[in-house]
């Protein structure tokens, strides 16, 4: 994406690019290739369980269940189904059911529906649990909560927890949107963190159990030993594609690197579910459309904010499933052309302030049902938000306070940097 060069410039040195000593992507190692290269030591000796879904694999693609399974010196006694499953074969929003692993024979727990904290008689015989899951760094992705919660109950049971450090593939740099309030802690909003947090899994794992954030339902505060195994080869300014690394669709929705900027872009907008944001149709999280609008308008009004590495082109859509489905729809594509000055969080609150604008009838807060607003605002981790825009449907009436937590996070977040 931020390397992209237009057609006119690669012709114009095309022959001195061929000539030329090309710059080599970096071979970034995960924890379980860290892991794995350094003979498994840190299990040595251990009965484990595994919580991971498909995104758990080494740098040649093979499951993390798999190597742990096949690793000489390894006993892996069970698996921990998240959203979506172990094997990636549950839907978005379906419960995990307990079952058994068709390939390793594993018993696998299902941490994503009536049960998200493991129960004693889930991690009977452990001595260790490994957690290893990519994520996308916004606080309302389920896996950092699962994450959480495995914490809490190894605390409970003076379980080791060893986490197998991923990429943020939003780089270690881009904190954006409030920390959570009291009253709206949820499972999309479990810890009090920014929307967007720049810190790797592991990084996270190691300032929420020094800082004193992982709590049980009473707020107990409960700390875990823990272990981290980090990457090699990683540094803040990465993103994903700088990484070398397969990359293996964490959910659904989010098929490419890229569409991790685009979840938090459009994503909290989705939780009113009055607009399209592309997810039923070829584009989720990269777009924003509704009914009876006028696309170019709507994209020319956009591009004159001048946002910061953001730009906007209009779009007609019929979407396949899902808000719109098999409407004609008109709005705009969104497309972040530079990732380290976009603001991308702040893009829906623009599209809905240009909507309310040039269309007041269509404003969000006024079509879209009131039983989503809650939604709204535990992923928001505040009232405070809706309530405020509503009235004018202006992003600068709440930009102060969506953006008054970062600068202390960051301050915060440093002590626990494990790359530079």
């Amino acid at each position: 994406m931020r390397k992209i060069l237009s057609f006119a410039i690669c012709a114009m040195f095309v022959v001195a690019s061929c000539c030329a000593p090309q710059n080599k992507k970096v071979q970034v190692l995960t924890g379980i290739d860290v892991l794995e290269a350094n003979g498994f030591q840190q299990l040595k000796g251990k009965k484990v369980g595994l919580v991971t879904n498909p995104t758990g694999i080494n740098k040649d693609l093979v499951s993390t269940v798999d190597v742990l399974y096949n690793a000489e010196g390894v006993e892996l006694v069970a698996l921990y189904g998240p959203e979506h499953g172990v094997r990636g074969d549950v839907h978005a929003g379906d419960k995990v059911d307990g079952n058994s692993d068709p390939k390793t024979g594993l018993p696998v727990h299902s941490l994503y529906g009536k049960t998200t904290k493991p129960t004693p008689e889930m991690l009977e015989g452990l001595d260790a649990i490994i957690y290893d899951i990519q994520d996308i760094g916004c606080r309302s992705f389920t896996y950092i909560s699962t994450m959480g919660k495995v914490m809490e109950a190894a605390a409970d049971l003076g379980l080791e927890v060893i986490v197998l450090d991923r990429p943020n593939p939003l780089g270690g740099e881009k904190i954006e949107g409030p920390i959570v309030e009291e009253g709206f802690f949820s499972f999309v909003s479990q810890f009090e963190i920014p929307y967007v947090y720049g810190l790797t899994c592991g990084e996270l794992a190691v300032l929420l159990n020094e800082e004193g954030l992982i709590k049980d339902k009473e707020g107990n505060v409960k700390k875990c030993k823990l272990t981290v195994v980090p990457m090699e080869g990683w540094s803040r300014d990465m993103l994903f594609e700088d990484t070398n690394l397969p990359w293996v669709l964490p959910s659904p929705h989010i098929p490419q690197p890229v569409s991790a900027f685009f979840y938090p872009a459009t994503g909290i907008v989705g939780d009113l579910g009055c607009y399209s944001i592309g997810v039923g149709y070829t584009l989720p999280f990269q777009m924003i459309a509704l009914e009876d609008v006028d696309a170019d308008k709507l994209a020319e009004k956009l591009n004159g904010y001048e946002l910061p590495g953001v730009n906007f082109r209009p779009i007609n859509v019929k979407p396949f499933y899902a808000v719109g489905k098999g409407s004609n729809l008109q709005g705009v594509q969104i497309y972040i052309t530079d990732v380290k000055k976009a603001a991308i969080t702040d893009i829906q609150f623009y599209v809905m302030e240009a909507i309310a604008e040039m269309y007041p009838e269509k404003a969000a807060f006024k079509v879209a049902s009131d039983k989503r607003y809650r939604s709204f605002d535990i992923v928001t981790g505040s009232d405070y938000f809706r309530t405020t825009f509503a009235k004018n449907h202006k992003f600068s009436d709440i930009k102060e306070r969506w953006y008054e937590d970062v600068d202390s996070f960051r301050e915060l977040s440093k002590k626990y940097y494990m790359y530079k």
